[in-house]
């Protein structure tokens, strides 16, 4: 009998929850979805800049949904899910980087950007690295909060079942959705004994930043795949959660 592999996934709930929950399906796990980021749009959008850097597919659509167009800026997007949203709202994406995070963006652009003014659209909890590196580059940088990341009325399901010891694995997809795992195990009274059983499962997380998170809170992080992508976390965390797996 086929042991089963039960991973929890904390994408916002919408067609990126959809989308996980089947590939996770796909790949022969039992997804445990549980929402830990709810989108709260501000209505701002960026001005005039000679680059525009968006950093999420979500805020590629609040952009696209709000009217804004990039005109004749240089269009700047951290991966391909936002470089993807950006060219269905009819954009043209002008560079992503290689290594699709905040570092990856400002090695990108350091040598190109001195003296240029440069707009940095995303969530209310953006990565100084991006800002700070972009300054350094001798960019002038202005940030534009495109939406606030909360944590979902309800959220935590999955912290009960990481106490349990029912997870095989999870799937950690920013800092905030560790961050707010956490708060949500510590307002039922089980954040110590959901951290003992997430250190009993396979804990993935989709870059350094993500890792150095949860290891400050005493989580151990077994996986962090070569590309920042949903898809390449989930079959590494599927790949070693599964019984046949050996390391």
């Amino acid at each position: 009998m086929t042991q089963q592999v039960r991973v929890a996934v904390f994408r916002p709930d919408d067609d990126r929850l959809a989308s996980a929950v089947e590939l996770l399906e796909s790949l022969g796990a039992t997804p445990v979805p549980d929402p830990m980021l709810a989108v709260e749009p501000t209505g701002n959008l960026p001005g005039g800049a000679a680059y525009v850097v968006l950093t999420s597919k979500t805020g590629a659509e609040l952009l696209s949904t709000a009217g804004w167009s990039p005109g004749g800026t240089t269009l700047v997007c951290i991966g391909p899910a936002t470089a993807d949203a950006a060219r269905a709202a009819g954009w043209s994406v002008d560079r992503v980087p290689d290594e699709y995070s905040s570092a990856g963006l400002v090695e990108l652009l350091r040598d190109e950007v001195a003296g240029e003014r440069v707009a940095v659209a995303r969530s209310d909890h953006g990565s100084d690295v991006l800002l700070d590196g972009l300054r350094e580059a001798g960019a002038d940088v202005s940030e534009t909060v495109l939406y606030r990341l909360t944590l979902p009325e309800g959220a935590g399901g999955s912290t009960v079942s990481a106490a349990g010891g029912e997870l095989e694995g999870v799937c950690f997809t920013s800092s905030l959705t560790v961050e707010n795992f956490l708060t949500a195990a510590t307002e039922r009274g089980i954040r110590d004994e959901a951290v003992v059983g997430l250190n009993d499962a396979v804990v993935g997380a989709i870059g350094e930043p993500t890792r150095a998170t949860a290891e400050s809170h005493g989580i151990d992080v077994d996986a962090v795949p070569d590309r920042a992508t949903f898809e390449a976390l989930a079959c590494l965390v599927v790949e070693r959660a599964a019984p046949t797996y050996h390391d």
